[in-house]
């Protein structure tokens, strides 16, 4: 099968990756700061800025905006190998043992514009309450919802329905 991907430079990315067998690797809050920990590593070698993001107990979701030489797919291609050799190390599991943390492939769409901004970014909010972890997504402590809270997007208080369908416009 073919993925054929779309790069525009300066373009805002949403990009979805999910744990291979989606297993809980997540769940567990040391494995989160990892991530983040590699999230800033990764930022500094493919210059972006993140836009929005939640993390989930087997996978995320984020809104990135490349800003340097850099796509989104090298810098995916740069997180996921090395948040694996992280994550390895910090279980104690060998180098030299195979383990496949990620799903092969993630999924990505370019912004369109500003309506489509913030229909993802209500998707990436609502997210974990979609899935049951929580009732309220200001209590879901892995994501961008209070950073945009406090600019405004979600004045108080915010009556929340699921939101269409990003992936097929519903």
């Amino acid at each position: 099968m073919n993925f054929r991907r779309y790069y525009i430079p300066g373009t805002a990315v949403f990009i979805t990756q999910v744990v291979e067998g989606r297993r809980l690797a997540f769940r567990d809050q040391k494995s989160v700061a990892l991530l983040r920990i590699i999230l800033h590593k990764v930022q500094e070698l493919h210059p972006f800025t993140m836009l929005g993001y939640v993390f989930l107990p087997d996978h995320f979701h984020m809104i990135i905006q490349p800003t340097g030489e850099s796509n989104f797919s090298q810098i995916m291609h740069s997180l996921k190998p090395n948040f694996t050799k992280a994550y390895k190390k910090a279980i104690g599991i060998s180098s030299s043992q195979n383990l496949k943390f990620w799903q092969k492939r993630f999924w990505d769409h370019v912004i369109r514009d500003d309506r489509d901004l913030e229909n993802h970014l209500h998707y990436i909010h609502y997210n974990p309450v979609k899935h049951g972890l929580i009732t309220d997504p200001r209590a879901w402590l892995n994501s961008s919802y209070i950073e945009w809270e406090k600019r405004g997007l979600y004045p108080e208080p915010f009556a929340w329905e699921e939101p269409k369908n990003i992936m097929w416009g519903e």
